[in-house]
């Protein structure tokens, strides 16, 4: 990834990347859906991002903060795409919208299911036009099961799946994520869906439906917590920052803050116990193996906590870390983004913006050595690309590739 990608006047540019020669009609909003396509968009893909005509996406007002007239939420999942506005309820915008189905590869919505088809965009309409369409849905609940009609949150997804009632103190309430999770787990998944389906099509020459449900996605998060349960019978409960399987793995309060250590193993236990004073515990057989600790946590963890007071925070993370112990502190968001090494791996990034100039927004993780990921071009202005886009659909034989720009 390189922000060169982009040249300084801001004009759109498009790069080699994995996905590059791919088009993505974009009809979702909010996060999930936009998540997705923005992760297609950095690998190259020409996304094209429908919009409402008259408000746009709706979290284009979810602020403040703003940076110029569109809320900070909106620039966080709209990097390197093309904004068409549209009334999909008009004959005109079905239409366009329906001719530019008809030359994309992917088709992503986040409605409610229903919606899309009674808008004359569902799957089955598209894929009689274009067979080889792979055509992305998220929705609440997915598009079968007793619950698919209800319209989903990612509030809901967290309670639901029972992630919440697993996540805050011990003894305390429920807590949903700090970011919505199942949003962005469903984001995750549509788009390794639309990438398997993708590949299926260079086999059969068939494009095919991808359903993810916000709750499915949040479920598959649980992992090693519902197989506890499916082991044990056990109600999985609420550890705090601690580990159910792990132990000690939690943050624990040193002279003057929090730090996280992860003892992830017997041999990192054995350097761990001496380097906090604790040397009798390394051999000491009640505490020998994970499955020890874990059984005795409630006896040994108020060791720890005491012999990590004795020091600072920064005291203990060098003492630590020269002991090959796994440790980092709890940063706030602002140290957190300053981090010499979030830099190095450049996940922080000032983009090109038509109207402000420039944006700074997160990276990508996604690290590619042979086709990377590049960051083109900060979220476009509501509408900005419309002009071009609805010219390049009367001029049938020129596909718009998306070098166009329009201030």
């Amino acid at each position: 990834m390189s922000n060169s990608a982009a040249a300084a006047d801001g004009a759109w540019q498009t790069h080699e990347g994995a996905l590059s020669g791919l088009r993505v009609l974009d009809l979702t909003r909010v996060l999930s859906g936009p998540f997705a396509s923005m992760i297609l968009a950095d690998l190259g893909a020409d996304v094209i991002k429908v919009e409402d005509d008259r408000t746009g996406d709706d979290t284009r007002g979810w602020g403040p903060p703003f940076q110029g007239d569109d809320a900070a939420y909106f620039h966080a999942v709209n990097r390197g795409k093309r904004s068409l506005a549209l009334d999909l309820k008009s004959d005109a915008g079905r239409a366009a919208a329906l001719q530019l189905a008809d030359t994309a590869d992917v088709v992503l919505e986040n409605f409610r299911p229903g919606t899309a088809a009674r808008l004359g965009l569902g799957y089955e309409q598209l894929a009689q036009r274009n067979p080889t369409i792979v055509y992305g849905s998220v929705s609440g609940f997915g598009h079968t099961g007793p619950l698919h009609e209800r319209a989903g949150y990612d509030a809901i997804a967290q309670a639901m799946s029972g992630i919440m009632s697993v996540t805050g103190e011990t003894d305390g309430d429920s807590v949903r994520f700090g970011v919505a999770g199942a949003d962005l787990a469903a984001g995750m998944w549509v788009t390794i869906g639309v990438l398997a389906a993708l590949r299926s099509r260079e086999q059969t020459g068939h494009g095919q439906h991808v359903d993810i449900a916000l709750l499915d996605a949040e479920t598959s998060w649980l992992t090693y917590v519902a197989q506890n349960y499916f082991a044990s019978g056990n109600t999985p409960r609420r550890h705090g920052s601690a580990h159910p399987n792990i132990v000690p793995y939690q943050a624990f309060r040193t002279a003057d803050g929090e730090i996280m250590i992860a003892v992830g193993n017997d041999a990192l236990w054995r350097r761990f116990a001496p380097a906090v004073g604790l040397a009798d515990l390394a051999d000491d057989p009640a505490y020998a193996t994970n499955a020890d600790r874990v059984q005795r946590r409630e006896t040994l963890l108020p060791l720890i906590e005491t012999a990590l007071k004795e020091r600072t925070a920064t005291e203990w993370a060098q003492l630590l870390t020269e002991a090959g112990i796994p440790v980092g502190p709890i940063h706030s968001v602002p140290d957190a983004l300053s981090q010499p090494q979030l830099a190095a791996r450049e996940m922080v990034v000032d983009l090109p913006h038509s109207t402000l100039g420039s944006v700074r927004t997160l990276g990508t993780p996604l690290k590619l050595s042979g086709t990377p990921a590049a960051l083109r071009h900060a979220s476009p202005v509501h509408g900005e690309h419309t002009a071009s886009i609805l010219e390049s659909l009367r001029s049938p034989s020129t596909r718009a590739t998306g070098s166009e720009h329009e201030s």
